[in-house]
C-alpha cells in the first residue's frame, strides 16, 4: 500500500492511497466516522473524472481540537482492532 498525502491543514487531510479499491476504502471510513472529533470521512474512486478508475483519494475533517492525521491514526487502530476481534470470533466458531 502507497500513501500521498494530497493536501494536509490540521482539520483536514486528503490522501491517496494507492492499490486498494472500495472493499477496504468503506471499513477504513466507516471506522473514521466512529471517531471522536471526525466531522467527515469520504473517499472518491475517480477524483479526476478520468473516465476510469484511479486510486482513491480519502478525505478527513475534523473538529478545530482534532488533527486530522492523528484521526486516522485512531480510525486506522479502530480498524486493525475491528480485524482482530473478528478473527478471534472466527476461530472460537470453528
Amino acid at each position: 500500500m502507497d500513501l500521498r498525502v494530497i493536501d494536509k491543514s490540521d482539520t483536514e487531510l486528503s490522501i491517496e492511497i494507492a492499490g486498494e479499491d472500495h472493499t477496504f476504502m468503506n471499513v477504513l471510513k466507516g471506522a473514521l466516522l466512529e471517531t471522536e472529533g471526525v466531522q467527515a470521512a469520504t473517499y472518491d474512486m475517480n477524483p479526476e473524472q478520468s473516465g476510469g478508475q484511479t486510486d482513491p483519494v480519502l478525505t478527513v475533517k475534523t473538529d478545530a481540537d482534532v488533527d486530522a492525521l492523528d484521526a486516522l491514526e485512531t480510525g486506522t487502530d479502530r480498524v486493525i482492532e475491528k480485524t482482530e476481534d473478528f478473527e478471534a470470533a472466527f476461530e472460537a466458531a470453528t
